[in-house]
């Protein structure tokens, strides 16, 4: 069984997957989507990709722990894919997962005008690996 790792963003969702031995995660791509509210064809790319058995999706929380709107765009997502893949989704805390992923991208070299194409996935995978990490200890 692998397990898919998901940034879910205003307008992008980055996606990663683990090995089948639930050891590490591996960026896979970032879903775009032309508004915040159109979730049908991410819904569907997440649903072709997730030959899973469990959903790891980013948790928003503000720094100082509370939940802002974020969260609740988060939710209400998570109740979306649960309907859509029939798969469970564990909520991850995310917070510094998109700066440590430009951290990773600068230190790999990576030009700063094409660090946006990569950081949704990168961030995924990061969470994913939170979650991998947590699951072996």
């Amino acid at each position: 069984m692998k397990i898919m790792g998901l940034d879910y963003g205003s307008v992008t969702v980055g996606v990663a997957i683990s090995d089948s031995m639930l050891l590490t995660a591996q960026p896979v791509e970032v879903i775009k989507r032309k508004s915040e509210n159109k979730l049908r064809q991410t819904l569907a790319r997440i649903q072709v990709l997730a030959e899973v058995g469990r959903i790891v999706l980013g948790y928003p929380k503000n720094m100082n722990n509370s939940e802002g709107e974020r969260v609740e765009r988060t939710k209400e997502f998570m109740e979306k894919l649960k309907a859509r893949t029939g798969l469970e989704v564990v909520l991850w805390d995310e917070r510094l997962s998109t700066v440590s992923a430009m951290d990773v991208l600068k230190e790999g070299g990576v030009r700063s005008e094409h660090r946006k194409t990569y950081v949704d996935k990168i961030a995924a995978s990061l969470i994913l690996q939170g979650y991998l990490d947590s699951i072996h200890n």
